[in-house]
C-alpha cells in the first residue's frame, strides 16, 4: 500500500519511481489518495487498484504574515485526519492483507500487523522561532516513530540536498535510511535547447495562481519560446496560447521530463520533488519558494548555496531580471547516485 500526502503534488511525483520498481519487482501494488495526487498516479499507473483515502487538505493563506496562525488553526483537523487513516488502514490490511505499507508524510497510516515505513525528507521541520523548530520536532519524531523504518530521500553525509532538514543532530528511535533523491524522470540525452524557458509550478492555493498571475503577465512581452506547465490535473479549462508560449495544465512524467530536457533554463517552486527532478536531468533552475513555506524557503538558499540553483522570492519577482541573473550564474551539479532507493526496495521485496 502506498499513500503520499496531499500537500502539493510532489509527495505523489516522488512515489512514482517506487511504485514502478515495487511492480518491476512483481509486487501487488494498492494506492490510497484522494483529488489531484489521485488523478496523477491513477494517469501514470491505470492498472493498480486504488483507494479514496481524504486528504489533510492544508489551506493557505494569501499573506505570509498570517500562515502560521492560519496552519496552527487547521492541527485540530489534522489530528482528526491522522486518527481517521489510521483506523481506516486498519480495515485494508486485514481485508487485503497487506504487508507492507509506505506513508509519504501521512502520520496515521501505521499498523502493528505489517512492515509500516515512512517518507520524509524533512525530519527537522524549520520554523520561524528555534523553540518551534524544537516542537515540531518532537511532534514530527512522536508520530514517526510508530514506524518500522524510516525513508529519507536525500543522501547521506555532507554531499546532499536537503541539508539540515534531512540531516539533523538528532534521528528518529526507528532505522532511518537514506535512499537517496526520488526522481520520477529517467536519464535523456543532451540536445540544443527547443525552449527558452520551461516553467512547472504547483503546490497549494491561493499561492500557485498568485505565482502563476504573475508569470503570465511577465510573458505577455517575452517573445522566445516557453512552455508553461500549470501543475493542475484535474483542470478542464485550457488557458490561450500566446505569443511563443505554449500551456498545459498538465503533463505526464514522460512527456515533463522532455520539455524540462529541451528547455534552457527552468523556473519553479523549491519543492523538494521538483528539486530532485532538475537535479537528476543536472538542468540550471531559478527556484521562487511558495511565500512562508519555511521548508522551500530553506531549501532554495541551500541549493544557491551549493551552486545547484538560483533562487527569487516571489514578492516583486522580475522575471527578466532573474533569467539574466540566471546567466551569470556558475551552476555545478554534484554526481549523486540517483538509482540509490532501488537497493533499498530490493532489500524490502526480497528481490536481490
Amino acid at each position: 500500500m502506498i499513500s503520499p500526502l496531499d500537500w502539493g503534488l510532489g509527495h505523489a511525483t516522488r512515489c512514482i519511481p517506487i511504485i514502478k520498481h515495487l511492480l518491476h519487482n512483481d509486487q501487488i501494488v494498492y494506492v490510497a489518495s484522494d483529488g489531484a495526487s489521485l488523478r496523477l498516479l491513477q494517469i501514470h499507473f491505470p492498472t493498480v487498484r486504488f483507494f479514496i483515502l481524504k486528504g489533510y487538505n492544508i489551506q493557505y493563506t494569501q499573506s505570509k504574515r498570517w500562515l502560521m496562525l492560519r496552519l496552527l488553526l487547521q492541527v485540530p483537523k489534522i489530528l482528526l485526519t491522522i486518527y481517521t487513516e489510521h483506523q481506516w488502514l486498519k480495515k485494508i490490511v486485514q481485508q487485503h492483507s497487506i504487508d507492507i505499507v509506505i506513508a509519504d508524510n501521512r502520520f496515521g497510516l501505521w499498523n502493528r500487523n505489517a512492515k509500516c515505513i515512512f517518507i520524509t525528507h524533512q525530519l527537522n521541520v524549520k520554523g520561524p522561532h528555534k523553540w518551534i523548530e524544537t516542537l515540531f520536532r518532537k511532534v514530527n519524531y512522536h508520530h514517526i516513530n510508530k514506524f518500522s523504518q524510516c525513508w529519507v530521500p536525500d543522501f547521506e553525509g555532507s554531499q546532499n540536498l536537503a541539508g539540515q532538514l534531512s540531516h539533523p543532530n538528532k534521528l528518529p528511535a526507528i532505522p532511518v535510511r537514506y535512499i537517496g533523491a526520488l526522481s520520477r524522470f529517467e536519464g535523456v540525452n543532451a540536445s540544443l535547447p527547443f525552449y527558452q524557458l520551461c516553467i512547472v509550478i504547483s503546490g497549494p492555493e491561493p499561492q500557485r495562481s498568485l505565482f502563476e498571475a504573475i508569470l503570465l503577465t511577465a510573458l505577455k512581452t517575452y517573445q522566445h519560446k516557453v512552455v508553461f506547465v500549470r501543475g493542475l490535473p484535474l483542470a478542464t479549462i485550457n488557458l490561450p496560447q500566446f505569443n511563443k508560449v505554449t500551456i498545459f495544465n498538465h503533463l505526464p512524467a514522460h512527456q515533463l521530463q522532455q520539455v524540462m530536457a529541451d528547455s534552457e533554463l527552468i523556473i519553479s517552486r523549491s519543492g523538494y520533488t521538483t528539486v530532485m527532478d532538475v537535479v537528476k536531468l543536472k538542468k540550471r533552475s531559478v527556484m521562487v519558494p511558495t511565500p512562508g513555506q519555511t521548508e522551500q524557503e530553506y531549501i532554495a538558499d541551500n541549493l544557491q548555496q551549493h551552486s545547484i540553483a538560483i533562487t527569487f522570492p516571489q514578492m516583486g519577482f522580475d522575471l527578466a531580471f532573474a533569467i539574466k541573473k540566471a546567466k551569470d550564474f556558475k551552476y555545478q551539479f554534484p554526481s549523486f547516485d540517483m538509482e540509490l532507493y532501488k537497493k533499498e526496495i530490493n532489500c524490502l521485496t526480497g528481490k536481490w
